[in-house]
């Protein structure tokens, strides 16, 4: 083997141990840059990983200290749906969420285009009495609304002294829109009408498409709420079990099974999967819709 032949591999080395060093600092160096939020992740992903390696555990291995599972029991999760009442609850909150989501939409859509465009006497007034309603804590009126759907109308054990409030306006929703609607320039507004559009036809031909951001936050917003009640059903359908939501049967479910985590801690993953994959499908639509409400006050 000649010199010349020999000299193109021992450049090559020096060559390819500088590239793997340049790599290690450059990784390194990202490390560093974002050690806090590698630091939040974790601190926020590592009890999903404790629940989810729980749940696929055995009862016996559950109890001890141990962290990584000897034998993956996937079949938890198919004890969990199969429990009696389980997939009840599943359709309840259902339900419970997707008909309230709409319910609070359609209601306070048109009161923030109101508060945001309309001109009358006693506006601020209405703005304030709407803020005033998101600093009331629930548990203030709960009496006195108990009595009146139990009492006077008989709705006890149902969800429907939760779900038909949502038809009159939400506070928070409101507020949301209105504040997004606000950004919205009012040349968009000014144009309908020349082209002869009344109120309603502005709101659901200008408006609304141009509120989508806005709409998708104020409806994971409300959605998310719902699914994770826990105070309402406990008032009103604790008294009946074909009425409980998953929040509310989760607590009946950990009650009876006490002593054996693993079940619940899939029970529990299976009541947090559809929030979590639908804020990670809606995320970007959530974002902006949040964002873009803080614009213009």
């Amino acid at each position: 083997m000649t010199l010349a032949s020999t000299l193109p591999r021992e450049r090559a080395v020096p060559a390819s141990a500088a590239a793997r060093t340049a790599r290690r600092k450059a990784v390194l160096n990202w490390v560093a840059v974002h050690s806090l939020a590698i630091a939040a992740a974790l601190f926020f992903l590592l009890p999903f990983v404790f629940v989810f390696l729980t749940s696929v555990m055995t009862d016996r291995q559950a109890l001890t200290s141990d962290l990584w599972p000897h034998h993956w029991q996937w079949s938890n999760y198919t004890k969990v749906w199969n429990t009696d009442g389980f997939l009840t609850w599943w359709r309840n909150t259902l339900l419970y969420a997707a008909l309230g989501t709409a319910l609070t939409i359609a209601s306070s859509l048109p009161v923030a285009y109101a508060l945001a465009r309309f001109r009358f006497r006693g506006r601020n007034l209405a703005l304030m009495a709407v803020v005033s309603m998101m600093m009331l804590p629930p548990q203030v009126t709960v009496i006195p609304m108990y009595l009146f759907w139990a009492k006077q109308l008989h709705l006890s054990g149902t969800l429907w002294p939760l779900i038909i409030p949502m038809a009159f306006g939400d506070a928070f929703s409101i507020f949301l829109l209105r504040q997004f609607l606000l950004t919205i320039p009012k040349e968009y507004v000014e144009a309908a009408r020349i082209d002869g559009c009344g109120e309603l036809r502005t709101l659901l031909r200008v408006i609304l498409p141009m509120a989508k951001p806005a709409i998708a936050a104020v409806a994971l917003f409300q959605f998310f709420s719902c699914w994770n009640d826990y105070f309402g059903p406990q008032i009103y359908a604790s008294e009946n079990p074909g009425a409980w939501t998953l929040s509310y049967g989760l607590e009946s479910f950990k009650g009876a099974h006490h002593t054996n985590w693993n079940l619940t801690m899939a029970a529990t993953l299976l009541v947090l999967a559809p929030v979590m994959i639908l804020f990670f499908l809606a995320q970007r639509a959530f974002v902006e819709g949040v964002t873009l409400t803080g614009v213009k006050g």
